[in-house]
């Protein structure tokens, strides 16, 4: 009797969910038509033909970071090379008008675009923001990037997507509602293995709250929580026609989460070398004082206390006299007031530790001022685990410092590499190990020293935006096809 009764309601379950499902997909279709349709009565272009829409969904534009430079690179290279094309930037900037976001891309990365570009602009951009998701920020953001996608189709439907910054859910939005082509540029994995494994391993990160790690419970839910997001991810990342990373790092990961290895490459992001190449290369002179220098934005994940702790060490094993003084300068952007409490954090440690007369704190200096520092710099310092890729280190590097970097993600993998199998820079993991590698470095010949530093610059010439440029047009050409 309970088998008859649960076949009874089985059936007509069965039958209710196949009809939903192809009420899901007519809507869908009628959808995807009507979208078409749309596209098909925009306005084509003065000789009657339309132009070949290409738009890049990049809600915070007008930043003027690493990301940002990409973007309008990116711009200008296709619009070197193909004449039928329109450039459309979806944005959320909308304190700002599409000239001063032009002229702003022109004062910040000297990068001046060939034509004018169309910016769609965004009501919606709150929606991706982490602040309006204080618990499960990475899915509530990618479900918000979906709404925000869904607007910039309607305001505008192109021929070809690309997603710029990272927000990979929009991805099968613009591919099968919009029908357009798709690719991406990766700058770092919304989620990536490492970020599974410190979970799985209950580490304590800026990322992994200590309440999280101190419960068994917790630290399962969250795991369970992260393989479902990992799993989304993969499955949307998937859809990509072209897919674009920033480095081995980061194609590593987006490799064994996304499974689309015959359609990605690496595209190293423009650093702006020949600014820092300019920078005269001289064997140092004798003098009285040293500098080692930090660039980096003051925010968790790039670890200024393992530099403070690393560099008090390295002062505390000097011997007196022996050496010059040393100075270390950290030089970065506060963003916002928890930047500034972060930095003021930095000092007391510095107190502490008794090295406040030998840390110098430079924030958000003019950029003649860095050049002037890194000039006058003898070791480049980058402490952050797992950089993605690190524009910073490759700075440092054309500037001509003897960089030392952390031993892990791009760094590692693409940046401190040897150069025609000469050394370029030095790698160290914690603090002891950066004391010594300073100490070392220090112990070097001005030669040496020098030697190194034309070996760093001479191999930073494969970041160039000539480079980029190269790289792009080659991983972007099927979508043109």
């Amino acid at each position: 009797a309970c088998f008859r009764l649960l076949c009874s309601l089985l059936l007509p379950a069965l039958f209710l969910s196949g009809i939903l499902c192809i009420c899901l997909v007519l809507l869908l279709w009628g959808v995807r038509l009507w979208i078409q349709r749309k596209k098909q009565l925009s306005s084509a272009g003065r000789d009657g033909k339309r132009p070949l829409l290409v738009a890049f969904f990049h809600p915070y534009c007008n930043a003027g970071g690493g990301g940002e430079r990409v973007l309008w690179c990116a711009i200008r290279t296709l619009q070197k090379k193909y004449r039928n094309v329109t450039c459309v930037v979806y944005t959320g900037d909308r304190d700002a008008t599409g000239e001063e976001i032009v002229e702003g891309a022109f004062r910040r990365f000297n990068i001046k675009l060939i034509h004018p570009v169309k910016f769609v602009f965004l009501e919606k951009r709150f929606l991706v923001e982490a602040s309006l998701y204080p618990h499960f920020t990475l899915l509530g953001q990618s479900l918000g990037s979906v709404f925000l996608g869904w607007e910039a189709l309607l305001k505008c439907v192109p021929d070809i997507y690309i997603d710029s910054m990272g927000y990979a859910f929009t991805i099968p939005l613009f591919k099968y509602l919009g029908g357009c082509r798709v690719g991406c540029y990766v700058h770092y994995p919304t989620i990536s293995t490492d970020m599974l494994s410190v979970v799985r391993n209950q580490d304590t990160r800026f990322n992994n709250a200590a309440f999280i790690t101190s419960s068994p419970l917790f630290s399962k839910f969250k795991l369970v929580y992260y393989y479902f997001f990992a799993f989304m991810y993969g499955l949307v990342g998937s859809c990509s026609d072209v897919v674009m990373v920033n480095s081995s790092w980061t194609l590593n990961h987006i490799l064994s989460l996304w499974r689309t290895g015959a359609c990605t490459s690496v595209v190293y992001p423009p650093c702006d070398v020949q600014t820092f190449l300019d920078i005269p290369l001289e064997v140092e002179k004798s003098t009285s004082e040293y500098s080692i220098v930090s660039i980096g934005q003051f925010r968790p994940e790039k670890d200024h206390p393992l530099q403070i702790r690393a560099f008090a060490k390295l002062l505390k094993e000097k011997r007196v006299g022996q050496q010059p003084s040393l100075k270390l300068i950290l030089i970065g952007g506060c963003r916002n007031q928890r930047d500034e409490e972060r930095v003021n954090n930095l000092k007391r440690l510095c107190e502490e530790l008794g090295v406040s007369d030998d840390v110098i704190f430079r924030i958000n200096i003019p950029f003649e001022e860095l050049k002037r520092h890194l000039a006058e710099a003898t070791i480049g310092l980058h402490t952050m685990w797992n950089e993605h890729f690190g524009i910073g280190v490759v700075e440092c590097m054309a500037a001509g410092t003897v960089i030392l970097a952390h031993n892990s993600g791009g760094p590692k993998l693409d940046i401190v590499v040897p150069h025609e199998g000469y050394v370029t820079g030095f790698l160290a993991e914690d603090e002891d190990s950066y004391a010594e590698t300073m100490a070392y470095i220090f112990s070097l010949s001005p030669e040496k020293r020098l030697q190194i530093r034309e070996n760093a610059r001479r191999s930073v010439h494969r970041f160039s935006d000539q480079h980029f440029e190269d790289t792009f047009l080659l991983s972007v050409e099927p979508l043109f096809k």
